[in-house]
Order: C-alpha cells, then sequence, then structure tokens
C-alpha cells in the first residue's frame, strides 16, 4: 500500500488535540445545560431541496449517492446530501415532532457538518459545530435573542482561550432603514452590504447599484448606516441622526438596544452593536450574531447566528426560533495552528503500574483494578523488563508516576518520575495531587 496522502480541509487531531478538544466540548456542554437546553442529535442527511430552500449553499453541499446506485432506478440517496449546518435539520425535526415537544422549546446540538468550501487556515469542509437554539409556536419573544449571548459568553469564558467580542445587529434595522431610503429589495441590499469587508466600500457601491437598484445617494446611506458601531445603546441616536423613519426600523432598533443593554448588564465589554453585521443565510429575520477572537479577528467569525421567523413552518403554523453556533474545530483549528493551547499529558494516564515478572501480572493488574476503581486512570506496563526501562516508557508517553508492587510481603510504592519521590503506598487508599488525576488544558 502506497503511502496515504491528507484530504485538505478533513482535519485529524493528535490524541493530545483530541483531548482538548474533549474538554472544550465538556464545558461548552455544562455550560449549555445549565441555562435548560437539552441535547439533541439529528441524521447526517436531509433532502437536497430541504437544504438549497434557503440562502446561496448550492456549491457547498456534499451529495449523498452511491457507488452502484442504478442511474435508471428510481430516485433516491442522489436527492440527498450532507447538511451544511445544524439549523437546517433542526428546524425539520421541530416540524415533524411539534406533537411532541413542550414549547418554547431549548435544544444544544454538537455534530459535524459539511460544506464544500476552499479549505484555509481555520476553514475546513468537515467540522464539528456546537450550536443552541430556541423555538416557539406561533410567536418567539425578543428577550430570547438577549439570552443567545449570554450563554456563548459564559461558554467561551470556561474555556482557556483569548477574549471573545460578540457583534450584534438586527436585519430589522437594515431592512427598514432601505425601505425608509426607497430600496425596493432590501435583501439584495442586505447581501452587498455583507461583503463589505471583503471587497471594500467602493465595490460594495457598485454591487448596490447593480443588484439593488441603488442611486449614488442611496448607497452612500447604506454605508454609513454600515459604519455605526457602539458599545452601548448609543447607536440608536446615530441611526436616527442619519434622518430615516421607518416602523420595521424602529421595531429593529428596540430590540438590539434590548440585546445590548443586557448583554452589558451580564457581561461588559461582551457585546459590541455593528451594523454592517448582516450574516449570509437568507432566513435570518432579526438579531444576528458574530463573534470574534481577540487577536485572531482576521480569520473572521468563530460564532455566529441569528433570528429566523420563517424556517420552520407547517401551514398556517409558525415555530419562529433564534441559534447561535460555536465553530468548534474553527476556533480550536486556529488556536492549535497557533501553539496557543497544550495539554499537561497527552495520555488520560496518571499511573503505570509495574511489572515485577510475567508470573507476577496478576498483582499488577490487581493494583491497576484497585486504582481504577477509585478513579485513577491506570495502565499495566506492557513486559517484564528492567524496571529502568519500564519507568523509560512512561516518561515517553508522559505518566507521570510508576506503582511498583510489593515482593515477599513488602509494602506497594508509588514513584513520581518527575521529582524522583519514592514512598509506600496502598491502592486502596493512594491518590494523586488533583493536578494530575486528569491532563490540565491551558
Amino acid at each position: 500500500m502506497s503511502k496515504p496522502t491528507p484530504i485538505s480541509g478533513f482535519p485529524e487531531w493528535t490524541p493530545g488535540q483530541r483531548m482538548i478538544e474533549q474538554f472544550v466540548l465538556d464545558r461548552i456542554r455544562a455550560t449549555f445545560e445549565l441555562y435548560g437546553f437539552a441535547p439533541l442529535e439529528t441524521r447526517s442527511v436531509e433532502p437536497l431541496d430541504q437544504l438549497l430552500r434557503k440562502g446561496e449553499t448550492s456549491k457547498e453541499v456534499y451529495v449523498l449517492r452511491r457507488l452502484q446506485a442504478d442511474a435508471d432506478g428510481p430516485a433516491g440517496d442522489d436527492s440527498l446530501g450532507l447538511h451544511f449546518d445544524l439549523t437546517v435539520p433542526f428546524a425539520r425535526y421541530v416540524l415533524e415532532n411539534a406533537g411532541k415537544l413542550q414549547f418554547p422549546f431549548r435544544r444544544y446540538q454538537i455534530q459535524k457538518v459539511w460544506r464544500g468550501e476552499r479549505p484555509q487556515e481555520g476553514r475546513y469542509r468537515e467540522f464539528l459545530q456546537a450550536d443552541i437554539d430556541i423555538v416557539d409556536r406561533d410567536t418567539l419573544p425578543a428577550h430570547y435573542e438577549a439570552e443567545m449571548p449570554l450563554v456563548i459568553g459564559d461558554a467561551l469564558r470556561s474555556l482557556p482561550i483569548p477574549p471573545v467580542r460578540i457583534q450584534v445587529n438586527n436585519r430589522k434595522i437594515c431592512e427598514g432603514f432601505y425601505r425608509g431610503i426607497g430600496l425596493t429589495d432590501p435583501e439584495a441590499a442586505l447581501r452587498a452590504v455583507d461583503k463589505l469587508d471583503k471587497i471594500g466600500p467602493a465595490r460594495v457601491v457598485e454591487l448596490l447599484a447593480a443588484t439593488a437598484g441603488a442611486s449614488e445617494a442611496q448607497a452612500k446611506a447604506c454605508l454609513a448606516l454600515a459604519e455605526i458601531s457602539a458599545p452601548d445603546a448609543s447607536f440608536a441616536d446615530a441611526v436616527r441622526a442619519l434622518g430615516v423613519t421607518d416602523p420595521l426600523l424602529d421595531e429593529g432598533i428596540a430590540e438590539l438596544v434590548a440585546v445590548v443593554e443586557t448583554a452589558a448588564a451580564h457581561s461588559p465589554g461582551l457585546c459590541v452593536a455593528d451594523l454592517r453585521i448582516a450574516r449570509g443565510l437568507d432566513y435570518y429575520t432579526g438579531t444576528v450574531y458574530e463573534t470574534s477572537l481577540l487577536g485572531y479577528e482576521r480569520f473572521g467569525s468563530i460564532c455566529s447566528g441569528g433570528r429566523y421567523d420563517n424556517l420552520a413552518s407547517s401551514g398556517a403554523v409558525r415555530f419562529p426560533g433564534v441559534g447561535i453556533s460555536i465553530g468548534v474545530t474553527r476556533l480550536l483549528g486556529l488556536l492549535f495552528g497557533a501553539d496557543a493551547l497544550s495539554v499537561s499529558r497527552s495520555v488520560p494516564t496518571c499511573v503505570l503500574v509495574a511489572v515485577t515478572t510475567e508470573e507476577q501480572r496478576t498483582a499488577s493488574n490487581a493494583v491497576a483494578d484497585a486504582l481504577r476503581r477509585r478513579g485513577v486512570a491506570t495502565e499495566v506496563s506492557p513486559s517484564a523488563a528492567k524496571f529502568g526501562k519500564q519507568i523509560r516508557y512512561a516518561e515517553r508517553r508522559g505518566i507521570p508516576y510508576v506503582w511498583f508492587p510489593g515482593v515477599e510481603g513488602a509494602a506497594d510504592e508509588v514513584k513520581d518520575i518527575r521529582s524522583g519521590e519514592q514512598m509506600a503506598a496502598a491502592a486502596g487508599e493512594w491518590t494523586p495531587p488533583r493536578a494530575d488525576l486528569t491532563p490540565l488544558v491551558g
């Protein structure tokens, strides 16, 4: 077999990195549950017509096909695609199970998703997301939009990572403003302004004219709105100073003020109102969020989402929701690339039990069993080599302690191979220092 070639965009972490990932997931999961979100997992595939129903995603979806599929047979697997986010499958799940759910329904979902994007630093084609959403039947109070940043702020603050800043906007502000200045296609204007950071103001003006029919004056007004940013509710005065009026604009301002003020009371400095944030997917209708990791802003958002009112509906019944998603693989990939995360050892093992002779391996196994029953991760040495060689094996693995079973009535002893300290110990009583019990992430 020839040497395998890595596939770009499909990351495979080392054992140490995987341990860090699991630590991060445990912390995120714990925070989600503290806020009352229940776990959920949906299937990996969805019908293509559902995946492509909203947003410009056709180039990103991986289509599922069987190798031996009958090309002349009925449509089947070739009408399925791997999900590119967790919001679309969640909306489908809500519709299918509405009769079994209690509303408002709060769920978290930690799963892999797939997108056919061009791989680059922090961007992958297979990656892990951690989502929270709240959905209700018919109406969803706006105060849930103010709750999302609090959950995310607490989750990310529990991790040994740089601080984050959540940029928030409300699409009602943008759409109401665009209507107020006379634009008839506010969605086209939103899509153009959303490209501001990528293509710059001059190109956005051209795009507004070409796709939204904006005059030069209207395009300049759109840019003036996008330039407004404030860490508090003062953004509202800046918007009103532009002299545009519209009921939807007023509604969006009030909702965004509530988000910013709620976040400031909970975590000062966590949120900033940034009116250039639009989010690319078409299904957002209210507050939208993008989160930057301080010091890594050039890589874009590591956590985003927003309010959606029309994604899940069945006849006259709607299930509006609001959600936000942490790009776990994206976050970790950036930090791994900068060597900004480490783990104290690359194996969970705390103790290696030495084997005196192969005939006495049973005694070593008994020690290991006693330690494991007390929650101490333990391995038994692979061979009854000289003790020096067994100690070197532990050193190479990063295992901090070696246990020597007593022979001929002598007491067992345990050695900290980092300091050289060795002492008598009983497997039913000895406990390592808390800092050594499990690997530490920092």
